[in-house]
């Protein structure tokens, strides 16, 4: 014999129950079946709210009820043909007669019992498989209705009552061996007391009468069908990319449901498990699916039997109560006590956690239960907190739960650091652990908030470590913004398949607009996606990164903006990775750009800057690495500007200064108004940034600028500024000619020696570093202690949007 339940999605309506009719024939060719039905989809919630609605003296209970009434006429007519129609509407109408009366009591009387709770909603599962029943009959298929209510026998703890199973297992095992029928149609979720007072097993109750029928006749197999492919590795609503699980046993079953795998009721597992009895769950909709089969044999491929968790589950709503003091220590009973005062006003404790030291133990409860369970603890413990040897409770609501879950994590070293640094790095902090010593379940509780964020975060660590996917927020979409983009979806493919890594574009924004897309921004939607975002707000776009809390989040900013930095702290501190381009905040005060560093690294993410000096060369990695293998610099010399190494190069003499800056400007090396290249402050400020990362307190009012330009050419427009250019000819011509008569050229350096830095013009040799370096070149030569007579010289393209493209590129990749 075998066992099938259908759940309320697979009979919300005529054309779901045809389908699982079809299954049902399939399965009794074969086998004698008892199938087990709930209420129809969504009723025993009405059924519940128009209690509700009858108890505050609302009368919208009875609209609601008028609603159901019309619910399974309309069933009746569709399932059966207009002859055999009439007995049954009498027969719904009677019942909601029935139900109507008792209603009408409720609200008479504003009370609404959990006894009164189990009589309404017993009629849900009722009618369903009366009607069902019915259908089969009509078919011709040899079924009988078995009232399931008078079978199973339970206390009165109603709402949640408890199952007599010596009594239920012989009244069963004596129905169905005195019906041969082959197909037994069967309420679950109902039952009845010893006094006949109607009792409910608990929400997802059918899953249990369904196993509480299979254990009392040693059924074959146990199949519950519902609207899913089986358990899942998560929760499909938060993880998009959850799957299936082929095979599992009944302990994993068992934990994933406790913690919120709505597909299976937890107390359901139970008792096939203790008949070893195979359990599958099936799919209504997707009957060739194989679902999953929970089992003591499994058959688990080789990839299962080396993946360490069966699955994540999380559970919402949890508070944590905390009872703490001195005066718990090495006193025994505390715990018993604790426990005791909790289950006597029925809060159920669905966590547990104590450290070695005594000095507190903590439980985590429903949330609606909080203040009830800090009420009762409190009394309990009163004495010893008027004596202060005990504090009173604290209480912490908004948590949830999240549990990794697997048999093969049984004496499998670094499971628990895998755990807890993926999340760590994630900015996930866990407030209580708990672990038991079957090794099979790690539960965490976390803030609510973080939840979707944390079941991401864990199924890609455990199930999906072939991919991690990025998620990036662009802040600026220039020259050097538009490149990096195109650079993201021409290496995109080759970084899934070579280094497992996605990058997706999930935010973007201008001065203008700003626009978001979970999905990532595709390839052909970046050319319009300005059409479709909303007025840009750098606060607002900081918030929206804040808000949606999605796993390894990086902020690219690709601006030049003064106001952009200012929302990096805020970032940092949700464990956003910041990779800069615009070398604003690396360059501010001294004690703000640590504060950045520190946050970075208090909160387990990543600050790069590695484009603020030398666009993609790797100057400030270099300048780390020396640092971190105990090396230290001693001086640095370089030339730090494309843009002035570009016009000094090319200024000869042949043309005026002027036109050689105006060249400069044609073909993209300077800024709209040149000055902001040609009076040092930017070399200034990536020399600053260098001392700073070889361990150097210095602030930018501590470097020494030594302009060329007079004062006069800093005056007035750009246009003014050219005049002024030509009208100073002569001081630059006598510059280069100095430089000439010693056989020189001009270099625009950067020096940093014994503490010290300075920007300017300097002559140099034909025998110097710096005089072979052309274009827009940049060079940076490091002396340190282990590099003190030949120095390490880095050198290369030091602008251009492509190569800064690919810097910041370098810098995303190191983030992840």
């Amino acid at each position: 014999m075998k066992i099938l339940k259908f759940g309320g999605t697979s009979v919300a309506n005529a054309r779901n129950i045809l389908l699982a009719e079809n299954m049902i024939k399939k399965e009794s060719l074969h086998n004698r079946i008892v199938v087990v039905v709930s209420a129809l989809h969504g009723v025993t919630d009405n059924l519940i709210k128009a209690a509700e609605y009858a108890s505050a003296k609302d009368e919208n209970y009875l609209p609601l009820i008028k609603d159901l009434e019309d619910k399974h006429l309309d069933l009746v007519k569709e399932l059966l043909p207009v002859l055999e129609q009439s007995a049954w509407l009498s027969f719904v109408k009677k019942h909601f007669n029935d139900m109507e009366d008792i209603y009408n009591g409720i609200f008479v009387l504003g009370e609404f019992t959990d006894k009164i709770r189990d009589r309404i909603t017993s009629y849900g599962e009722f009618l369903s498989s009366n009607i069902i029943a019915a259908r089969f009959q009509y078919e011709g298929l040899d079924a009988i209705w078995m009232n399931a209510a008078e079978l199973i026998r339970t206390d009165s703890n109603f709402a949640h009552a408890k199952v007599d199973f010596d009594t239920t297992e012989e009244n069963l095992k004596n129905y169905i061996a005195s019906h041969q029928n082959q197909i037994i149609v069967a309420p679950g979720f109902i039952a009845k007391d010893q006094h006949g007072n109607m009792t409910t097993l608990g929400r997802g109750g059918s899953d249990y009468t369904a196993a509480i029928i299979a254990a009392a006749v040693s059924a074959e197999e146990l199949q519950i069908w519902t609207d899913v492919n089986g358990m899942m590795t998560a929760d499909p609503r938060l993880a998009s990319n959850a799957k299936p699980i082929p095979e599992i046993s009944y302990h994993e079953a068992m934990e994933l449901s406790h913690f919120g795998a709505k597909v299976l009721y937890p107390p359901s597992i139970q008792p096939v498990m203790a008949k070893n009895i195979d359990l599958k769950i099936k799919n209504t909709f997707d009957p060739d699916a194989s679902g999953t089969l929970v089992s003591h044999h499994l058959n688990r491929s080789a990839d299962q039997q080396q993946q360490a968790a069966a699955g994540v589950s999380n559970m919402s709503h949890i508070a944590l109560v905390t009872l703490e003091g001195s005066g718990m220590v090495g006193i025994p009973g505390i715990s018993a006590k604790l426990f005791q005062c909790l289950s006597y006003e029925k809060i159920n404790v669905i966590l547990i956690t104590q450290g070695s030291s005594e000095h507190s133990i903590t439980v985590a409860v429903n949330e609606k239960d909080v203040f009830h369970a800090e009420n009762v603890v409190n009394a309990s413990f009163e004495d010893d907190i008027n004596l202060y040897r005990i504090a009173p409770v604290k209480v912490e609501t908004g948590l949830s739960i999240v549990a990794l879950v697997g048999e093969n994590m049984k004496n499998r070293s670094g499971i628990c650091a895998k755990m807890f640094g993926c999340l760590g790095n994630n900015g996930i902090n866990i407030r209580a652990i708990a672990q038991g010593s079957s090794e099979r379940n790690i539960s965490i509780v976390i803030s609510e908030k973080d939840t979707r964020k944390a079941v991401n975060v864990l199924h890609e660590e455990f199930f999906e470590s072939e991919i991690k996917q990025v998620h990036l927020y662009l802040c600026g979409t220039g020259n050097v913004g538009s490149k990096l983009v195109q650079q993201i979806y021409e290496q995109n493919a080759y970084l899934q398949e070579n280094h497992l890594v996605n990058l997706r574009i999930v935010g973007i924004s201008n001065s203008r607009k700003m626009f978001f897309s979970e999905k990532g921004i595709s390839e052909s939607e970046f050319s319009n996606w300005s059409e479709k975002g909303i007025q840009a707000s750098l606060h607002g776009f900081a918030n929206e990164i804040i808000s949606r809390n999605l796993r390894n989040s990086v902020f690219v900013d690709v601006t030049a903006s003064s106001s952009v930095p200012e929302v990096y702290e805020d970032l940092l501190k949700r464990s956003v990775n910041i990779v800069a381009c615009n070398k604003i905040a690396a360059s501010s005060d001294f004690g703000h750009y640590k504060n950045l560093k520190n946050t970075a690294r208090n909160h387990n993410c990543n600050f790069h800057f590695e484009t603020n000096v030398g666009a993609g060369l790797p100057v400030i990695g270099t300048i780390n690495d020396l640092m971190k293998s105990g090396d230290k610099i001693t001086s640095i010399q370089a030339v730090l500007s494309g843009t002035l190494n570009f016009v000094f190069n090319n200024y000869d003499g042949s043309r005026t200064f002027s036109e050689v800056v105006a060249q400069a400007q044609k073909e993209g090396y300077t800024e709209p108004d040149p000055r902001l290249d040609l009076t040092g402050t930017d070399v200034a400020r990536k020399i600053l940034i260098l001392a700073r990362e070889a361990g150097y307190a210095l602030q930018f009012e501590d470097i020494e600028n030594e302009s060329f330009l007079p004062e006069e050419c800093l005056q007035g427009s750009v246009e003014d500024f050219y005049n002024k250019l030509t009208e100073y000819e002569n001081h630059f011509k006598s510059l280069l000619n100095a430089a000439q008569k010693e056989g020189n050229i001009l270099k625009y350096t950067a020096d940093f020696k014994d503490g010290k830095a300075k920007v300017g013009l300097q002559h140099a040799a034909p025998d110097s570093d710096l005089y072979h370096l052309y274009g827009k070149d940049n060079i940076v030569i490091f002396k340190t202690l282990r590099y003190s007579e030949q120095p390490l010289v880095v050198k290369g393209a030091g602008a251009g949007a492509e190569v800064t493209a690919s810097g910041v590129f370098a810098d995303i990749i190191r983030s992840v």
